[in-house]
C-alpha cells in the first residue's frame, strides 16, 4: 500500500502570513545571530495545511551545513510557542544562494563586522575567479587580502583590510 502524500498548503491569507513572517524575523541563524531566517532567506515559502498545520520550507546555505537542524528546530520551536503546529521542509531546488540575504540582512552584516557577499552570482566559473576586491565593513577601504579561505564558519572567508589592519569574515558568495 502506498501512502498518500502530505498535503500541500496554500500561502496563509495576508494577516496570518504577516504575523508568521514576525515570528520567523525572532528566529536567529545560529552561526550569525544578527541575522534572522528570513534576512538570511533560507526560509523559501509558508503554507497553511488544511488541517491548519503550518508548513515552511527551509533551504540549508549548503549541502552539509551544520547549522541547518539547529535552523529547522528554532522555526518550529518558535511556531509552536505561538501555539502554531509547524513542519519543516528541505527545499532543494533551487538551491541556496547568497542572492537571497536581504538587504537588510546585508546591512547587518557589515555592522556586525562581516562583509557582505560582494556579487550576485550568475555563473559557477564566477565562484572560482582571483580573490575580489572585498570592501572592509569597518573602514570601507577596498584595500584587503584574503588570509584564509575559512573563517569561523566554512561559508566564510577571513580578510584582513591593509588601512585599518583589522581582521574581518567576508561572507562568501555561493
Amino acid at each position: 500500500m502506498v501512502a498518500a502524500a502530505a498535503p500541500i498548503g496554500a500561502e496563509p491569507p495576508p494577516a496570518l502570513l504577516a504575523k508568521l513572517r514576525l515570528i520567523l524575523a525572532g528566529v536567529p541563524d545560529p552561526e550569525i545571530p544578527v541575522l534572522s531566517v528570513l534576512d538570511l532567506g533560507v526560509v523559501r515559502h509558508l503554507r497553511e495545511r488544511a488541517d491548519g498545520t503550518i508548513e515552511v520550507g527551509v533551504s540549508p546555505t549548503y549541502s552539509g551545513c551544520p547549522a541547518t537542524p539547529v535552523i529547522k528546530a528554532d522555526i518550529v520551536q518558535a511556531l509552536t510557542h505561538d501555539g502554531f503546529r509547524a513542519v519543516t521542509v528541505d527545499v532543494l531546488s533551487p538551491p541556496w544562494t547568497s542572492d537571497w540575504i536581504s538587504e537588510e540582512g546585508r546591512r547587518k552584516l557589515v555592522e556586525f563586522g562581516i562583509a557582505p557577499p560582494a556579487q550576485a552570482v550568475t555563473s559557477p566559473r564566477q565562484l572560482l575567479q582571483p580573490d575580489l576586491a572585498i570592501a572592509c565593513p569597518r573602514c570601507n577601504s577596498t584595500d584587503t587580502k584574503k588570509q584564509s579561505e575559512f573563517g569561523s564558519t566554512p561559508c566564510k572567508s577571513l580578510y584582513r583590510c591593509e588601512s585599518c589592519l583589522e581582521p574581518f569574515d567576508y561572507f562568501k558568495c555561493i
